[in-house]
């Protein structure tokens, strides 16, 4: 049962506008406990930044495997940096390791920890909004990845556990010749209370997504019906 004092569709959210600066120069850790940078990392390459959480139960693992599978099939391994960013303080390079050895066969891989200031200074940055539960112990956030121009604005957010090769392709190539795109498809996950195993989220969270999603498809449906009506009426004469 999920206490109702704790509203994570509210607490996760993304509000990044694009072409914030994401600080580059913030002292992370990567895998091996060694102090390394954005900046460091990226080697004048577009950036993929991934929020997740090392130790995540529920879907940091799919969003980052997806990432995975996506780059594989446009071939852009070796052409833009990944940097799994873990959102929780607590975790160290243990964690991280944990995760880069699962994403091994990607090229140009990263998976880093922070402490809390580092970590809220570069979420404050990209608009992304998490809260922690202490009821279930875990981070309520939502399953995105931000793409990065090499500076280190924010260009795009790819949204949802694996983003279409060609969607991916794009983003990353706007993001090299230092472009803003969109901020794409608006397909939110929340990563909270999902159950891997039924490859469904519990009954609790299960009932409000649910209800989000009606009510989604209620005024996605209201918006093309007053569509089709403008476009009947402008073709009267």
């Amino acid at each position: 049962m999920i206490a109702l004092s704790f509203d994570a569709l509210h607490a996760a959210s993304i509000d990044g506008a694009v072409g914030r600066q994401v600080p580059m120069q913030a002292q992370l850790r990567d895998a091996r406990g060694r102090p390394v940078t954005l900046a460091g990392l990226a080697h004048g390459e577009p950036i993929l930044l991934a929020p997740v959480q090392h130790r995540c139960r529920n879907l940091c693992g799919y969003t980052l495997n997806g990432l995975a599978q996506a780059l594989r099939e446009t071939g852009l391994g070796g052409h833009v940096t990944v940097v799994a960013f873990g959102i929780d303080p607590r975790e160290g390079p243990a964690d991280a390791a944990a995760t880069q050895a699962r994403l091994a066969a990607t090229p140009d891989v990263h998976a880093v920890t922070a402490a809390q200031p580092q970590v809220e200074a570069v979420a404050k940055a990209l608009g992304y909004r998490f809260a922690y539960d202490p009821a279930g112990d875990q981070f309520a956030h939502l399953s995105a990845v931000a793409v990065l121009t090499p500076d280190g604005r924010l260009s795009s957010w790819l949204y949802g556990v694996q983003p279409p090769a060609p969607v991916l392709k794009a983003a990353v190539a706007a993001a090299g010749e230092g472009g803003l795109g969109a901020l794409g498809q608006r397909i939110l996950l929340l990563c909270y209370h999902y159950d891997p195993a039924s490859g469904r989220y519990t009954s609790g969270i299960e009932t409000i997504l649910r209800l989000g999603a009606g009510a989604a498809v209620f005024l996605l449906g209201g918006l093309i019906a007053a569509s089709l009506l403008r476009e009947r009426r402008g073709a009267r004469p």
